[in-house]
């Protein structure tokens, strides 16, 4: 019969030195790859195959879930709210859900490239933009300023190219030259508009005259519009740079401080726009100069007409509507008072509302609180994700801090939404399980120097906490066996005999019941 004793007793430190450096080697390296995966795509290799392989065995093992949860954040008050045709009942069993998909969206109040974000650029050194952001513009512009009918005609073939080209100094000389060849090409105005100009005034003064070869355009095409599919193509795309230029010229105004003249235009362009342009959000503009201007009655209006179940949330549209609940009751609003007497039926609708908000897109308090520090917004945003959060915030801080006593009831409620989802990422309460797409097109979307704000907060997968220990005992083991080679050896003889003692137990009670030359057949065996 084989015994343990005996095999022990051969062993030499040195073996023991080889056992427990290896063991770390191959756990250290372990857990650098896991780490590496957890890091690039959010989540554990080895968890990840241990789910797929559960999945094809028919297990279910509970210590499995990886998912990141969200801690329960006590608040001042729970809130309620409306159900929406976007909501989900939070007070059932969660069910697979058909989720939407991630799409990216034209920021509505993006600023302009060589009047802003160059300038930035100039002061800082660092580029406002990802490559990532620019291409999606270069699309929609060739999307919506290029058509069928510029076959042939040589200022709008160089124009094709131009919002194509990487190199801004490139694209500018195109427009200029597009220019010199017809001086009605309305994209070439656009792009020097937005990309030569340095400042609002020069933007504007560029505008203004793309405003009137555009509105002449516009008048040729609509004439001969039914003359077939290309006509058709041409005066669409004429309609296209008008309400672009028309737009241009409102933000224009809005930034030079003419805030009625902006209100003005956005409201035309709201009633002018065919639905299929309704994807431009040009309410999302005029809600932000009615705030600015302080007309708390016109932005609610505004709301009562986008606000709906059946039209598409945005960040503007729910912590607008926050904002205007909130400033009913956040100038005399005390959480001590609250606390004692209970909330009103006022406030109880202002936390609702700002619940409904932070469930909505919850990164968007951090900046209005002003814990994470501003960035210039990109040229498109992620609707719930930390792009859309930092174009929001960058134009409404201030409206924010207009309301007295706004801020101080966001930074007392804003946390208790986290207590309505403690799985934000299974089910949700007023609006659709978060998404789970959000960071990673949101590191696309904005520039390396911002840290991008993650929701939930991921933790570390099981694995690799197990990797790190197991990597971290068994170089321990290792150190300490190569310093006291005798004493570890004593020590590991004596855990093993220890383990042993069970099978040993097994052993004597299985001789007692079988005979012994069973066992040693099987021993043979």
């Amino acid at each position: 019969m084989w015994d343990s004793s005996v095999f022990l007793s051969t062993l030499t430190p040195k073996f023991y030195v080889a056992l427990t450096g290896t063991s770390s080697l191959i756990s250290g390296l372990i857990l650098i790859f896991e780490w590496w995966y957890f890091r690039k795509y959010g989540t554990s290799f080895i968890g990840k195959v241990t789910v797929q392989i559960q999945a094809v065995a028919g297990i279910s093992w509970d210590f499995l879930d990886l998912q990141s949860k969200c801690p329960s954040i006590i608040s001042a008050h729970g809130g309620g709210g409306e159900t929406t045709s976007e909501s989900v009942t939070s007070n059932t069993t969660p069910t697979t859900q058909n989720m939407p998909e991630c799409k990216v969206w034209r920021n509505p109040l993006n600023l302009l490239r060589g009047a802003e974000y160059q300038r930035f650029y100039w002061a800082t050194q660092k580029e406002p933009l990802t490559f990532y952001d620019m291409n999606l513009s270069a699309q929609d512009h060739q999307t919506f300023f290029t058509c069928e009918g510029d076959a042939g005609k040589a200022e709008y073939e160089i124009m094709q190219t131009a919002w194509r080209e990487r190199n801004p100094v490139v694209r500018i000389k195109a427009a200029n030259n597009a220019i010199e060849l017809n001086a009605n090409c309305a994209p070439a105005y656009i792009l020097l508009a937005e990309e030569e100009a340095t400042t609002i005034l020069e933007a504007e003064r560029i505008l203004r005259t793309a405003l009137k070869v555009a509105e002449a355009n516009y008048k040729k095409s609509q004439a001969v519009q039914h003359q077939g599919p290309i006509m058709e193509g041409i005066f669409r795309r004429d309609t296209n740079v008008l309400i672009y230029i028309k737009r241009r010229l409102a933000m224009c105004a809005r930034k030079l401080g003419k805030l009625k003249e902006a209100v003005k235009m956005f409201r035309d362009l709201t009633k002018e726009i065919p639905p299929i342009m309704n994807v431009l959000n040009i309410h999302e503009n005029l809600l932000e100069a009615l705030l600015e201007m302080q007309a708390y009655a016109d932005c609610q209006a505004v709301l009562a007409k986008y606000d709906d179940i059946s039209l598409p949330k945005s960040a503007t549209i729910c912590y607008t509507a926050a904002l205007l609940k909130a400033r009913v009751v956040a100038e005399k609003f005390s959480p001590d008072i609250a606390s004692k007497r209970g909330l009103t039926a006022a406030e109880m609708s202002a936390v609702e509302a700002i619940h409904r908000a932070v469930e909505f897109n919850p990164h968007v308090p951090k900046y209005l609180l002003e814990m994470k520090q501003l960035i210039l917004p990109p040229e498109h945003i992620l609707k719930r994700g930390d792009s859309e959060a930092l174009a929001y915030a960058f134009f409404h801080l201030q409206h924010w801090k207009n309301v007295e006593g706004a801020l101080n009831l966001l930074h007392c409620t804003w946390e208790g939404t986290f207590r309505m989802l403690p799985y934000p990422l299974e089910r949700g309460h007023l609006f659709y399980p978060y998404p789970t797409c959000t960071e990673c097109a949101d590191r696309e979307l904005l520039p390396a120097f911002h840290e991008v704000s993650v929701y939930p907060k991921k933790e570390l997968p099981f694995f690799i906490l197990f990797t790190a220990g197991l990597c971290s005992i068994t170089a321990l083991l290792a150190l300490l066996t190569h310093q006291y080679p005798e004493s570890m050896g004593i020590f590991a003889s004596t855990t093993l005999n220890w383990f042993s003692l069970p099978f040993h137990f097994v052993k004597e009670r299985l001789e007692t019941i079988w005979p012994c030359n069973l066992l040693q057949h099987l021993s043979r065996i």
